[in-house]
């Protein structure tokens, strides 16, 4: 049974722009993990990005809802990536921060 991970990124970039940065950042996922094997498909649908990440015969699903001040990313990790769910929950805020702030 998949273990959803929540994580949430205030922005202050509108809804528009934190759009775009996010489609522009899933090119960068896109081309970080074809390297080990990974696909990516991602689907945008008005405001809501649903993507799928297979990698090592693992699938993880999950959506993005971007709002005017923040982001909102829900994942579904398998049980074989549940057990390090706080590690992956860190490095998304990390990353998803990054994304979202840099100018």
């Amino acid at each position: 049974m998949p273990k959803p991970v929540v994580v949430t990124i205030p922005h202050q970039l509108g809804r528009e722009e934190a759009r775009r940065r996010l489609q522009d950042g899933m090119g960068q996922v896109r081309s970080q993990l074809s390297g080990v094997g990974a696909t990516v498909e991602d689907h945008w649908s008005d405001n809501q990005m649903a993507f799928d990440v297979a990698v090592l015969a693992q699938t993880i699903s999950g959506r993005v809802d971007v709002m005017d001040d923040m982001v909102r990313l829900e994942v579904d990790l398998p049980w074989v990536l549940a057990m390090i769910a706080e590690k992956i929950t860190g490095r998304i805020a990390k990353q998803g921060t990054l994304l979202l702030t840099k100018s």
